[in-house]
């Protein structure tokens, strides 16, 4: 199980360094507006329009990867209870052991009261 999930992780941060990547590569809905009064700079190695749509789904992609492993490292990270009987909270640790001391008694005034001698 242990390999397992160390696979799973190698998986996550190479999808993530890779997404971040082709996010950086890719270029925003105004630089077609240079490259229409003639600034030059739409052609690329895919094309005018293939870029756009080979990047975006590869992009779309890798997002899935990154996320299906991220909620498979979530569930594999949590622990499990052998004691799944019941609600939650009837399985719940007490969170104060029985023999505390108890909280001093403030005055209802908000007031200190000064002890007189």
């Amino acid at each position: 199980m242990n390999m397992f999930v160390t696979i799973l992780l190698a998986v996550q941060m190479i999808s993530a360094v890779a997404m971040v990547g082709l996010i950086l590569v890719q270029h925003g809905k105004g630089a077609d507006m240079g490259a229409a009064f003639g600034s030059g700079g739409s052609g690329s190695l895919f094309g005018a329009s293939g870029s756009a749509n080979f990047l975006s789904r590869t992009t779309a992609v890798l997002a899935t990867i990154f996320f299906v492993s991220t909620l498979a490292l979530a569930y594999f990270g949590t622990p499990r209870v052998a004691n799944t009987s019941g609600s939650v909270l009837e399985n719940a640790a007490v969170t104060a052991p029985a023999n505390a001391v108890p909280a001093p008694v403030v005055p209802a005034s908000g007031a200190a009261q000064i002890p007189s001698k």
